[in-house]
């Protein structure tokens, strides 16, 4: 199948048969880099690595170019540099991307309005009641294709399958700039020979308990008895694999996006061995994510913390809250709490701070007492402040003074609110 550096592509003829392929997944190409290359029109066709110039800080994204270098997401900048020398480190605008994001969003809402963006760059379409308007599977992909690019200057790639599965399989495989459609009646077909490592959700650990079992494709899965997946992935994952594999996907494309979680992380310019530094940054992150989830009318019931230390080795902890929470506060007391658990045997490279388990703000049940009420008026007020003078206006008297790091990056930016 398809590899992430665009080698190993496969598209669909123009005649390519789309009986049953009602479902869409499409997914724009190296987006971030590719919105830089639209702004500059001089990085065209370079290694582009997207991210902060400090070879400390992590790869956002790559272009194709640099993918084959093996640059990849989530690696140190430096590490990449040095797969690829010749690459152009360019760091991030996530305010453009959200921007060109929306546009692209709202192209598909006039083709169907079942459209379920998963990220930023990314989204389902189900367009089987289109058909009278618009025409067959493939054709409503081509023209989706052509306006994205016409309308942007953006390429994306297209999968068209009878389910959300076994779509983004076919846009994997269909990238960069290409379609892929599978027939309803050729899905066991195309599944039988992909590798057991491209069933989504399928993850390393879960690839290498089946490959060490001898089950390494697809059709390896169909071979197997369902108590020999079971006792390899757990009986939840045992059964997703076997109904994947089979093509079965009962999953429908839903309109209102839930998020899962809300987080900001940071790599620090030097390795951080000091407790009190670390505590203040972890108040610094919570205070973020606190704003953000007052921002879309969330709470969070879960708090997590992210540590990576000098050596790259990277621990998570997290924790449940007894009342949901949107307050900095005490996002950032839970963060602390867990920092305080954890053995730190070497200085620390990255922090990261997240709130998981989300729900709408009120839908607990009232209490006899809030014991956050006066820090949800203190950060009322912050927030106010920020509206009327930007963000940062205000802040606590701790974190004053200079960055220690690349900035808090959102650890998976989302599409606007308001595209939902």
């Amino acid at each position: 199948m398809g590899r992430g550096d665009g080698t190993g592509r496969i598209v669909s003829a123009d005649d390519a048969d789309d009986s049953g392929a009602g479902i869409l997944h499409v997914d724009m190409d190296a987006f971030y880099a590719s919105v830089e290359v639209l702004d500059d029109p001089s990085l065209r066709g370079q290694p582009i690595i997207i991210g902060a110039p400090d070879s400390r800080s992590v790869v956002s994204s790559a272009s194709y170019e640099a993918r084959r270098f093996g640059v990849r997401a989530a690696m140190p900048v430096g590490q990449a540099l040095r797969l690829c020398p010749t690459a152009i480190v360019v760091e991030p605008h996530f305010d453009r991307y959200l921007a060109l994001s929306a546009q692209v969003m709202e192209i598909f809402r006039t083709v169907t309005p079942l459209v379920e963006p998963l990220s930023i760059d990314e989204a389902f379409l189900d367009v089987r009641g289109a058909r009278r308007l618009w025409g067959s599977p493939g054709q409503i992909a081509r023209m989706l294709r052509a306006r994205v690019h016409d309308e942007t200057g953006l390429t994306c790639s297209v999968g068209a399958a009878a389910t959300k599965h076994v779509a983004k399989m076919a846009s994997t495989i269909s990238k960069p700039d290409g379609l892929l459609i599978v027939a309803e009646r050729d899905t066991a077909a195309f599944l039988a020979p992909r590798p057991v490592r491209a069933l989504w959700g399928v993850g390393p650990k879960a690839a290498e308990a089946l490959e060490g079992r001898g089950v390494r494709t697809i059709a390896d899965v169909l071979d197997t008895p369902r108590e020999v997946l079971d006792r390899a992935l757990g009986p939840a994952m045992g059964d997703r694999v076997w109904h994947l594999a089979r093509g079965i996907d009962a999953r429908t494309v839903e309109t209102t996006r839930v998020e899962k979680s809300v987080g900001h992380e940071e790599t620090f310019h030097s390795d951080i061995d000091d407790p009190v530094v670390l505590r203040t940054e972890l108040r610094r992150l919570a205070d973020r994510v606190g704003a953000r989830l007052r921002e879309h009318g969330w709470e969070a019931t879960t708090i997590a913390l992210k540590l990576r230390f000098a050596d790259f080795t990277t621990v998570n902890r997290s924790q449940t809250l007894t009342e949901p929470t949107a307050v900095g506060q005490r996002i950032g007391e839970s963060a602390i709490e867990l920092f305080d658990r954890i053995d730190r045997h070497l200085p620390v490279r990255l922090v990261g701070v997240r709130a998981e388990r989300l729900r709408a703000t009120g839908v607990a049940a009232a209490t006899l007492w809030d014991d956050d009420e006066d820090w949800r008026r203190v950060e009322g007020a912050l927030d106010d402040a920020a509206a009327r003078f930007g963000r940062g206006a205000v802040t606590r008297a701790t974190l004053l003074g200079g960055s220690r790091g690349g900035g808090t990056l959102p650890s998976h930016p989302r599409p606007p609110a308001g595209d939902a």
